[in-house]
């Protein structure tokens, strides 16, 4: 069978391949620690449980549900943003619930994209967005991040670059993988940025409530609607990757294009899924605070390990992960971490799978029990 081209633009995944090679290391007994993967480890809230166990029996709960997501999603997103991120947006327009955000990328690059069309790419960020800009036909630019300036692109270099065949700019803050913020003025650089250069700026942004005191959205910036969409997902907040729930938010006019696409590719999202969603962004603040004392003691532990490693690290980023910086005179990142895996059989992400300036860099995912980090600190 003679595959379509588009496949030659991409390769498979890393993650996938990686985890095969761990899968088949475990298989032979050994006794492998993976803290790659950012997959949240702790179970969503009973409430958010009992709420899926008992919407399942209710009318209409199997059979084919709304393209946009039950109202009463759509009104709980918009109350979240509102008591959250003080944004106001209009349940009925400007928000389209997801099956997760990543399918929300390829959405969105569909949408808004013709082939040959540039796209801006942080370096390092996370892969998907280079691989269905590929995907869909578009021409990946990407622009620099360094931890001297913070993980935050030079918006003043970039504007002296030739931006006119730019239609979309990924940014992603808090910042994935380096648990970098981003301050008010910074975001408001942004969304002048991409007005000026009549671009798209789409922030994603699921990290915002682990170990983070301050969560941003990017639509708190006046006029940022006009230019700006904004994904976010459950996945992380909620202990709910598996469910796969998130939503895209934006003005009307870019969400009605973003659901021209989506209303062709799937046929609505579990009922019950739905409900239990609405009853997870209905949480008090003690699920935040319970979540974030868990995170904080990994935490913690896993700074102990990157000590016992000799690198170094931001105590103050945000997020489900430890992004270090290696000794100097270790070995290229994926080397380093291959060292690792057959030596000590612990499975740790190299900085190279998020771009070129991740080398140097390796990143530690928090979703790892804490009698596991020991495990691991003792190993050394």
């Amino acid at each position: 069978m003679i595959t379509a081209d588009r496949l030659n633009s991409i390769q498979e995944y890393y993650f996938s391949k990686k985890l095969r090679e761990v899968r088949g290391l475990m298989a032979e007994g050994k006794p492998i620690i993976n803290m790659g993967i950012g997959s949240p480890d702790l179970a969503p809230s009973p409430q958010v449980l009992e709420t899926l166990r008992d919407s399942i029996i209710e009318a209409g709960a199997h059979q084919y549900q709304s393209y946009q997501g039950l109202p009463q999603l759509r009104e709980a997103i918009a109350d979240f943003y509102q008591q959250k991120f003080e944004v106001t947006v209009d349940p009925s327009s400007e928000i389209l619930p997801l099956m997760g955000s990543k399918e929300g990328i390829m959405h969105i690059s569909m949408a808004f994209l013709n082939e040959g069309d540039k796209v801006l790419l942080p370096n390092p960020g996370y892969p998907t967005y280079t691989s269905v800009t590929n995907l869909v036909g578009g021409a990946p630019v990407s622009y620099d991040l360094k931890a001297e300036n913070g993980w935050f692109p030079d918006l003043e270099e970039l504007s002296k670059k030739d931006l006119s065949k730019v239609k979309v700019m990924w940014i992603s803050y808090p910042h994935m993988p380096t648990g970098a913020t981003a301050t008010k003025e910074q975001l408001e650089s942004l969304v002048k940025f991409a007005k000026e250069n009549e671009i798209l700026l789409v922030n994603d942004n699921p990290y915002s409530f682990v170990l983070s005191s301050n969560p941003t959205s990017i639509l708190s910036i006046e006029g940022a609607k006009d230019c700006t969409l904004e994904l976010n997902s459950l996945s992380k907040t909620f202990n709910m990757a598996g469910w796969r729930v998130g939503m895209v938010l934006g003005s009307a006019e870019h969400i009605t294009a973003v659901l021209k696409v989506k209303s062709n590719m799937d046929s609505g999202m579990f009922y019950g899924i739905q409900k239990g969603a609405i009853a997870a962004l209905q949480s008090g603040p003690e699920w935040f605070e319970a979540l974030d004392k868990v995170y904080t003691k990994r935490r913690e532990l896993m700074f102990q390990l990157a000590d016992k490693l000799g690198c170094t690290y931001d105590k103050n980023a945000v997020g489900m992960f430890v992004w270090c910086k290696l000794p100097e005179g270790a070995e290229p990142s994926e080397e380093f971490i291959d060292k690792v895996l057959y030596d000590k059989d612990i499975f740790i992400a190299p900085g190279t799978i998020f771009g070129s300036n991740g080398e140097g860099y390796i990143r530690f995912s928090l979703c790892v029990k804490e009698e596991k980090i020991e495990e691991a600190i003792e190993r050394f």
